[in-house]
């Protein structure tokens, strides 16, 4: 009985140790910081996590077919600098003696193509060139890196107008507009791996591979879609940054893709493929925001900063080996 017991607790502190490890931290910066829980601070979380949930989400569909994607933060960076670019300056046709100017939906629309693009090549470059993923988004994060240089002349691109930075500092029915986007993806790609063909076939080839072209799946288009996909969420993201600070910078997004795949990792995703939920990687989000805020208002230095998390990606990714070997 009291094996039975032990090995209940043991399931449980696994099933839930994402939600287990947010309440503990919860709890000790409120203790330590009196500014922690404040309505003000909460949202100022909540905004945060927003990007950060963009990336996360394409990465959890990406991890669970047993892929992996370093170049988030450089596709953002590329996809903001579109965007920033067009809404600017436009597009000058000098052969053609012809200048376009784009809208506010013309400019996000572009940036996101921009984002998918990247994300598709990604997906072409690891399925039909057999590049193993974390050689073919490393290329990518090079030349998304080349790109935005290219695009941005190495400045950043500034005063993009109200009609466009309302994205990133309006709220609607009080919370901020961020939020609302993160919120909708979240809702959208819940159904989207729980009850879409789509969703049960990632889980599928992640498992078993081998299995899964035995059965007659497209394993290398249900791959690519994945990094499509990741790439569009990129671009999404890069229109919430890019908004918010109203303007493109030729950095952005760096440090990013630790940020993404520590949520993914902490919030269940295995690196090993096949196992994952959007749910579980927003509790991840939450649990890397908290901590980004925490430090901050806990005035820890920037280089523990980085130390503490990959602390803590390192025992993510322990708890999970763990887990597998059990």
């Amino acid at each position: 009985m009291q094996q039975v017991d032990k090995a209940t607790i043991i399931r449980f502190l696994r099933k839930f140790q994402p939600l287990i490890a947010l309440i503990l931290m919860v709890v000790t910066i409120s203790v330590l910081s009196d500014s922690f829980l404040t309505s003000e601070n909460s949202w100022n979380i909540m905004r945060q996590i927003s990007v950060n949930l963009c990336l996360s989400i394409g990465l959890t569909l990406i991890i669970i077919t047993g892929g992996i994607d370093l170049s988030v933060g450089a596709i953002l960076a590329f996809s903001g600098a579109v965007m920033a670019g067009l809404s600017k300056n436009g597009i000058a046709l000098e052969p053609l003696d012809l200048h376009l100017e784009f809208t506010t939906w013309g400019v996000i629309f572009f940036g996101i193509l921009a984002g998918t693009s990247l994300g598709a090549m990604n997906g072409v470059a690891v399925t039909r060139f057999k590049i193993p993923p974390f050689v073919a988004t490393l290329g990518m994060f090079s030349i998304a890196r080349g790109l935005t240089m290219l695009w941005t002349g190495g400045f950043p691109i500034t005063g993009l107008g109200a009609h466009f930075t309302i994205i990133g500092s309006g709220r609607f029915l009080g919370a901020p507009i961020p939020v609302w986007i993160s919120l909708s993806l979240v809702a959208m790609f819940v159904v989207v791996t729980r009850r879409t063909v789509f969703g049960r076939h990632i889980f599928a080839i992640g498992g078993n591979e081998r299995a899964s072209l035995l059965t007659g799946l497209k394993v290398n288009r249900i791959k690519i879609w994945a990094y499509t996909l990741g790439g569009t969420l990129c671009g999404v993201g890069a229109m919430i940054v890019t908004a918010r600070l109203d303007s493109a910078q030729p950095n952005a997004g760096l440090g990013y893709e630790l940020d993404a795949i520590a949520a993914v990792v902490i919030g269940g995703t295995s690196l090993s493929g096949g196992k994952g939920s959007v749910l579980g990687t927003v509790l991840g989000c939450l649990i890397i925001g908290v901590l980004n805020n925490g430090l901050f208002l806990l005035n820890v230095s920037p280089f523990w900063q980085q130390i503490i998390k990959g602390i803590v990606i390192l025992a993510a990714v322990a708890l999970d080996k763990m887990g597998q070997r059990d």
